[in-house]
């Protein structure tokens, strides 16, 4: 931990010189960027020439555009004053307004073209009063001005292409327009008619004057745009050795503060929390868990906090303002995500509806849950699996008690069991996922682990038992039984001596079991240990051929199933 402290010192004491050496070649190659920048300036001299005589020919358009507006407007206030109706008198009314914010617009043209910037940047605002809500918008206004800013360029084009597109399509319609009347003008003899025609002459040629200049100062808004652009391209270089002398450094003073106070806390946490008992418990108690929720958490607040705090003492308050809108954005999504939050702090705290040392079913399967965390540990002590999953798959889920000599899994690795589909097989592998058997022969069998539960798999690998029915005649009634059960158990156990089965063998008997339709049967009982699993088959097939032996020896006869036919009369053929 000492180390880690004393590397971040070391670079917070080196960075200053860092940012000095940085500054240090900038301010040596000024004059070779001076002579470079002189080579430049004949150019941009000459195409600002051509700039402002543009400029010019466009405020001698406006100015003669202006005039032009300004005696229509005399003339519709004649007519006014001549007007006899009150219809024609609104008519010219809105001809006259239509007219004044022309001249309005051709004033502010103007005067945007002369200055060169936008005429609202000197009017004075009204003064506005005192919203809390404004002003904790203010806060993050540096941040969302520089992301509006670096945008304003391309929008600005956008918006003025779309200007140049409309007035483009509304100049050959006002030339047609006025060259209509033009044409009808040299057409006609009628007095009336030229007089009524060269009344509307000036206003179309007016709006054609117009579009022209509106078309021309967009285009010369644009051509400076695309000027812009190419000395953006080729200050780019100057822009990323600046960007890594300011902002670039904040940002990495920024990180290093994260880190140094992401090391301190853990160090203290860890040196500190040695001394609370209960800390070695392999559960741990409420008081740790608390204790732990709580050094997240200042973690978190800490690290946010020293990231404001680097970038309020360098005063670069556009990086301020980002944060603070992160850290807003944050608490608004948190709104929404509360609830969550609290469960998954029940959860940590262990006084959820999952709790630590607890049974669990995940996936159709039981765990045992190990340790609850931002990422929890289940094991399953059968499966010989732990498994990590996010503390979100908690929640909506229970645990419950275990005794200690419940079952997590129906088997284990090299088991023998036998399925319900009539699958008998040894297990080589399973999980939460698959289970694989080995069938006699070598043969291998895989089950989805959800499949192979369902089919209630017997485990014969712990012990088993096996059950065979044998039958003999009816002629042995007398001895079926006492004698005969006790002969034949004898039969039976000194063969399983025989074949080498005995150490294996836990329990024999031989039981009469019923009176059958054609025989007396008996079920011959036999208990082993798991290690005969493999030869289940093989065990059942000894004890039938046992039987038979048995029988032939003593002299028993083996039934068969028998028919009886009744015939019409009296016989009876069988």
């Amino acid at each position: 931990m000492k180390k880690y402290i004393a590397l971040i010192i070391t670079a917070l004491i080196l960075l200053p010189c860092i940012a000095i050496s940085q500054e240090t070649p900038a301010a040596s190659s000024a004059p070779e960027a001076a002579a470079q920048t002189s080579g430049k300036t004949d150019d941009s001299s000459i195409f600002e020439g051509e700039t402002q005589q543009n400029t010019l020919e466009i405020l001698r358009s406006i100015v003669k555009s202006k005039a032009t507006l300004k005696q229509r407007m005399d003339e519709k206030k004649q007519a006014m004053d001549k007007a006899s109706s009150e219809t024609e008198r609104q008519y010219l009314n809105e001809e006259l307004a239509a007219l004044d914010k022309q001249i309005a617009d051709a004033v502010t043209d103007f005067e945007m073209t002369a200055t060169g910037v936008e005429i609202g940047l000197f009017v004075a605002k009204k003064k506005e009063r005192f919203d809390w809500k404004d002003e904790l918008l203010s806060l993050a206004e540096p941040g969302i001005m520089e992301l509006k800013r670096l945008t304003v360029k391309a929008r600005h084009k956008s918006k003025l292409n779309d200007e140049l597109a409309n007035y483009q399509e509304l100049l050959p319609v006002a030339i047609k327009a006025r060259s209509r009347v033009e044409s009808l003008l040299s057409q006609t003899k009628d007095q009336a008619l030229v007089a009524a025609l060269k009344d509307i002459l000036p206003e179309y040629k007016g709006i054609e004057s117009q579009i022209k200049n509106k078309v021309d100062l967009v285009q010369l808004k644009l051509d400076e745009i695309k000027r812009q652009e190419a000395s953006v391209i080729d200050s780019t270089q100057d822009s990323v050795k600046s960007f890594f002398r300011t902002r670039g450094l904040y940002l990495f003073l920024a990180i290093l503060a994260c880190i140094g106070v992401v090391l301190l806390i853990k160090g203290l946490y860890h040196t500190l929390i040695r001394l609370v008992p209960g800390y070695k418990l392999e559960y741990r108690p409420f008081h740790i868990r608390v204790l732990e929720l709580v050094y997240r958490l200042m973690t978190l607040v800490l690290t946010v906090l020293a990231v404001m705090a680097v970038f309020y003492f360098v005063e670069d308050w556009v990086l301020l303002s980002l944060t603070i809108i992160f850290i807003m954005g944050v608490v608004w999504a948190t709104k929404y995500t509360l609830p969550m939050y609290l469960d998954k702090s029940k959860l940590m705290l262990n006084v959820g509806a999952v709790r630590e040392g607890e049974r669990m079913v995940y996936q159709g399967v039981a765990w045992r849950v190990k340790n609850i965390n931002f990422h929890t540990l289940l094991e399953n002590p059968d499966l010989d699996i732990t498994l990590r999953i996010p503390i979100m798959e908690l929640i909506g889920k229970t645990s419950r008690r275990c005794d200690p000599h419940e079952s997590w899994f129906p088997c284990r690795k090299n088991d023998w069991v036998a399925l319900s589909d009539g699958t008998r097989g040894g297990v080589t592998h399973l999980s939460h996922e698959t289970v694989e058997l080995v069938l006699l022969g070598g043969a291998k069998k895989t089950y989805q682990t959800p499949d192979f539960l369902a089919l209630t798999p017997l485990n014969l690998s712990v012990n088993f038992r096996l059950e065979v029915t044998f039958g003999i005649g009816y002629g042995h009634q007398k001895d079926a039984t006492a004698t005969i059960p006790e002969l034949l158990s004898a039969f039976i156990q000194k063969n399983i001596e025989k074949e080498g089965y005995a150490e294996d063998l836990l329990n024999l008997s031989v039981e009469f079991a019923e009176a059958g339709a054609s025989s007396l049967d008996f079920v011959i009982i036999a208990d082993f240990k798991g290690s005969q699993a493999p030869v289940y088959n093989r065990l059942k097939r000894s004890i039938q051929r046992w039987c038979v032996d048995a029988a032939s020896q003593y002299n028993w006869d083996i039934p068969f199933p028998q028919i009886t036919v009744h015939l019409p009369g009296d016989s009876v053929m069988s």
